[in-house]
């Protein structure tokens, strides 16, 4: 790491290139702006339905280049700054892992515009404010991997090298079409249910039960392929924690509730995640304390780029943030709105008295709180992908901290007016705090592409508010439509077609448990128990120079569902392979690229499918709607897609391996 973070140049000295190349432009934000519509409105029906979102900086990136290409003047640095608006609007559609559980416990009877959006905006602005001095931290002084970041870098490089004939970007653009046809049509084909999306099965282990799970998604074996060997060990730890131990375990000492299947995920969904958080919790903690240093000289160097500003000296372009002065005003501004948003919520009820205790600590608890998560989720972001990072995780943490602190100023077994009003003011200082969470995801994914091909920070920092913006116009109307079309499964007068939303049903039933004083402490401290365990393991294979074991990881392989998890310890095991073939090419580099570009191939077509998808859900108003055959089917549709999955993943690693020897031999 370098002692001076920032390097400057005398202003007379320096000709730069790419502050004249468009970048910044109008029509860019409001290009951001029109794919936020769809993106934004597509991760709100999706993640209400089966608590899924994805990740929109990829296709953001191939709409825009398909539209900015007939444009004159376009370039990729423009690309950028559209995916960018985009990725981060659609990103904030995360906020319905809470906001609907306002309604589950009755205190919203609908999404009020101005509050809804206001929650939503203000935790988004906060997040890229404590996201610009991570960037040093997180991006340029670090190796994560921030796989989908990579991703995006390279389909806008072949994308722009492409339009110029380069036989390399020509190459590597087929590369990346054949993997993107491959992975897309795979995943259409799951959608008839001629073949399975996931292979699943239920066992019992002595007196107890597990379960072995696997999705059939290409995109999660591109990211596996992208985070490397370490990451993807790491995730196996944490199933064989999680699945081979813990779950037969507990499932040994709990009644049996349904069939098999019930059973397992009731125990795993009751227990097991319980015991992921708190591992992720540990985790969280350790990053937050290796990390520190780093996230200080990010800092630091904001504060000297901005001295050197102020002497006229012209710093390189990667050296641009937004001035730490903009950033720190721009922080405390948005805490006003903030303070509003609070009292909006308690004026006129049970809490009124203790406003003024209930919004400062809420205050300082929102950025004390959200600088850490903003770390935490930006370092997890860089260790598995925007698209992985449990989110949901952070959420449990934070409502489990703000209900704590509210017991601690009010106690339990307050009146049942004044538990709900309490519930429903963690469950805001919640949103903004998840907010926060979700933006600082993304954002340092979105500044890693920006990095990658040479963009100007402060432009992609500017951009991401434009996408906060648009994102918190946007969602607040789709929640609405959502309620009063379906409705939320748990909350008053639901119907049989409510929507599930699992994690705004679990961060509000946690919020109850810690304020009625039923939570599953038990599990969660186990899991800071294999947390603190694993930090120790980590640091020792460190010092012994040996391959190590992110904590993040293994706690990510705890929490999130096997079918997740599995295909990305595959993918990391293949690129593994892949990478120590490519180094005994003639061409490493070169080869190695070719490997990068496969994965993000098989990243870029389920994810445009992912959209598409998305959107014929929404309009058919049917979960299922290109489904052709029924549950009569699932048996040789497990054995068509598994054996199918596996021939394509083969056939496209042997296909990219001879694009590699057609291009040495063409040298």
């Amino acid at each position: 790491m370098s002692a001076d973070p920032v390097r400057a140049t005398p202003r007379a000295a320096v000709t730069d290139p790419a502050a004249s190349a468009a970048e910044l432009t109008v029509r860019g934000i409001l290009l951001g702006g029109i794919i936020t519509l769809l993106f934004t409105a597509a991760n709100v029906y999706l993640g209400l339905k089966v608590g899924l979102t994805f990740a929109t900086s990829i296709p953001a990136a191939v709409i825009s280049m398909a539209v900015l290409r007939y444009l004159p003047g376009a370039t990729m640095l423009e690309n950028n700054i559209v995916q960018t608006v985009a990725s981060a609007a659609g990103t904030l559609a995360a906020i319905i892992f809470v906001l609907p559980g306002l309604v589950m416990i009755g205190w919203w009877h609908g999404f009020p515009y101005l509050l809804t959006a206001g929650i939503t905006a203000t935790g988004g602005f906060l997040g890229v404010m404590f996201s610009v001095p991570l960037r040093r931290a997180l991006v340029v002084e670090t190796d994560l991997a921030y796989p989908e970041g990579h991703a995006a870098a390279e389909v806008l490089r072949v994308g722009a090298g492409s339009r110029h004939g380069a036989a390399d970007s020509a190459r590597g653009l087929r590369v990346i079409v054949a993997n993107a046809l491959a992975s897309a049509g795979f995943a259409i084909l799951t959608q008839t249910r001629l073949v399975a999306a996931e292979a699943t099965g239920f066992f019992r282990v002595g007196s107890g039960a597990s379960t072995l799970s696997a999705g059939l998604s290409f995109a999660l074996i591109g990211v596996g392929h992208l985070v490397g060997l370490s990451v993807g060990l790491a995730l196996l730890a944490g199933v064989a924690i999680g699945f081979g131990v813990a779950l037969p375990a507990l499932t040994a000492h709990a009644p049996v509730a349904g069939g098999l299947a019930e059973w397992v995920g009731g125990v795993f969904g009751r227990d097991v995640r319980f015991m992921g958080a708190g591992v992720i919790g540990v985790a969280a903690i350790w990053t937050l304390v290796r990390i520190a240093g780093p996230v200080l000289n990010g800092i630091r160097g904001s504060i000297l780029a901005g001295r050197a500003r102020s002497r006229h000296e012209v710093l390189p372009v990667e050296e641009r943030d937004l001035p730490f002065a903009i950033v720190a005003c721009g922080a405390l501004a948005v805490l006003v709105p903030i303070a509003w948003l609070l009292w909006s919520t308690i004026r006129g009820g049970p809490l009124a008295g203790s406003s003024i205790a209930l919004i400062a600590g809420a205050l300082v608890f929102v950025v004390v709180l959200g600088l850490m998560i903003a770390a935490v989720c930006g370092y997890m972001a860089g260790l598995i992908g925007a698209s992985n990072s449990p989110v949901s995780g952070i959420g449990i943490l934070s409502v489990l901290a703000a209900s704590l602190l509210l017991v601690g100023l009010f106690g339990r077994g307050t009146p049942p007016d004044t538990t709900q009003a309490l519930i429903a003011y963690a469950l805001i200082v919640t949103g903004v705090v998840f907010g926060v969470a979700t933006i600082a995801n993304d954002n340092l994914q979105d500044l890693k592409t920006g990095q990658l091909i040479g963009a100007t920070p402060w432009k992609q920092q500017v951009a991401l508010m434009f996408g906060v913006l648009f994102g918190s116009l946007v969602v607040p109307p789709v929640l609405e439509l959502m309620a009063t079309s379906f409705g939320f499964a748990g909350m008053p007068g639901a119907g049989p077609n409510a929507l599930a939303a699992p994690q705004a049903a679990l961060i509000s039933a946690l919020a109850k448990g810690v304020l009625g004083g039923d939570l599953n402490w038990t599990m969660i401290g186990v899991g800071a128990g294999i947390g603190a365990a694993v930090v120790i393991v980590d640091e020792l294979l460190g010092r012994a120079g040996l391959l190590r074991l992110p904590p993040l990881g293994v706690g990510l392989g705890i929490y999130l569902p096997m079918a997740v998890t599995l295909p990305v310890v595959v993918g990391a095991v293949l690129g593994h392979l892949y990478d120590r073939w490519a180094g005994r090419a003639r061409d490493a580099e070169g080869a190695r690229r070719l490997g990068v570009l496969m994965a993000t191939g098989m990243i870029v077509g389920e994810s445009l499918w992912g959209v598409a998808f998305a959107l014929i859900v929404y309009l058919a108003a049917n979960d299922a709607p290109l489904a052709i055959v029924g549950a009569q089917f699932e048996t040789p549709a497990l054995a068509a897609g598994t054996i199918l999955f596996a021939v394509l993943v083969g056939w496209l690693y042997t296909r990219t391996r001879r694009a590699v020897r057609e291009g040495q031999a063409a040298a």
